[in-house]
């Protein structure tokens, strides 16, 4: 398995152990690797739209998908845990993740009502709401964060 693989595989595992996305420091200790080396990991894997890098801190993530390191509006609860998503669709994804039961605590953008979705059996609840997406899928990462 390459340094990639054990990194990216590392920082989910850890991701979905604790809740809270790991530092090159942790992923270092965790895989008895040299800190520069996941450091620079974290960096190729945000090249290839992996991961997010915090641009001040090279030893932090922003993203590492479909989690959030920091607070969003897409609270995510499943198999016993809770964590960020970076969108509604990457919140989503957090619960087919982990299983494919969960739900989703977020707010509508335009008027502020509170949602809640709700995944049973990997299916969707109805919950009479439409996902909009304000910036067309080919230009996401020119600004994955704004996005």
């Amino acid at each position: 398995m390459t340094v990639l693989v054990r990194v990216r595989l590392a920082v989910l595992e850890r991701t979905i152990a604790s809740g809270q996305v790991p530092t090159a420091g942790e992923i270092a200790a965790d895989l008895d690797l040299p800190i520069a080396m996941v450091q620079e990991a974290y960096a190729k894997l945000g090249e290839a739209h992996v991961f997010v890098c915090d641009p001040d801190d090279p030893s932090r993530l922003r993203m590492a998908s479909p989690f959030s390191a920091v607070p969003t509006a897409f609270r995510v609860s499943a198999r016993g845990g809770s964590y960020y998503g970076n969108c509604v669709w990457d919140a989503l994804g957090i619960v087919s993740l982990l299983g494919g039961e969960g739900s989703v605590e977020t707010s509508c953008p335009d008027c502020s009502k509170a949602l809640s979705l709700r995944v049973t059996g990997g299916k969707l609840a109805e919950s009479g709401s439409v996902v909009h997406f304000s910036v067309p899928a080919r230009r996401w990462w020119d600004d994955i964060v704004f996005t």
